[in-house]
């Protein structure tokens, strides 16, 4: 079969499935292996770049779904229903926020790093899809763990957590955690160095005390 037979077999399916589509499905319907799936659509992506087309396919994670392009979002917003776009207050993006860059984290994790309950955000997101639950912590009380979704991946634009931009001062530990003892040391850095010089006349008079003790230890 031609390699254009496989690109409109593969529109279809992803235009027909209005959601991701895994790579084992495309390689199951196509009979093909993982590689000539992944040569076929990144193919069929350079086709809709030169093209001036309205659409493009993304990755996420290990599958493939067809969408808009970004440049064009002005254009749709006025025609669907605006109700079903999430509507992320600040706490919300926040608590997103710290869940992505810290896959299979706890309740109680994240409020300690908000400092502030967290419990109505969480559900907020769970009910947009946007993070789920992972599994349980290996600690007292079993602990529940969350993560992001494939719904965030194709809402925000990224293929996997690897494409976020990296976190300007706080470390990341091998389980992809914010360390906080990090935190905290930072903010004490950032403390001293921000802390305001004494004032002209303390000095002044801190220096006359200086020397009158100086004075007096001579006399």
């Amino acid at each position: 079969m031609e390699i254009n037979k496989f690109k409109g077999i593969i529109e279809a399916i992803l235009f027909a499935a209005g959601r991701e589509v895994k790579i084992t499905e495309l390689m199951s319907s196509l009979e093909l292996s993982s590689s000539e799936i992944i040569t076929i659509i990144e193919s069929m992506k350079a086709d809709y770049g030169e093209q001036n087309r309205g659409l493009q396919i993304i990755n996420v994670g290990e599958a493939y779904q067809l969408c808009t392009k970004k440049e064009y979002y002005s254009y749709l917003y006025s025609i669907f229903d605006k109700r079903n776009k999430p509507n992320l207050s600040q706490a919300a993006l926040e608590t997103l926020a710290i869940i992505a860059y810290n896959p299979r984290i706890t309740r109680a994790e994240i409020e300690s790093i908000r400092g502030v309950n967290s419990d109505g955000t969480i559900y907020k997101l769970l009910d947009y899809n946007l993070i789920e639950e992972t599994g349980k912590l290996d600690a007292p009380g079993k602990p529940g763990t969350y993560g992001v979704t494939s719904e965030f991946f194709r809402i925000f634009g990224f293929n996997s957590l690897e494409e976020l931009p990296e976190l300007p001062r706080y470390k990341l530990d091998e389980n992809k955690q914010i360390v906080i003892d990090d935190i905290i040391d930072e903010n004490k850095e950032q403390e001293e160095l921000s802390e305001a010089p004494m004032p002209e006349r303390e000095e002044e008079e801190s220096v006359a005390i200086n020397n009158k003790e100086e004075k007096n230890n001579n006399e």
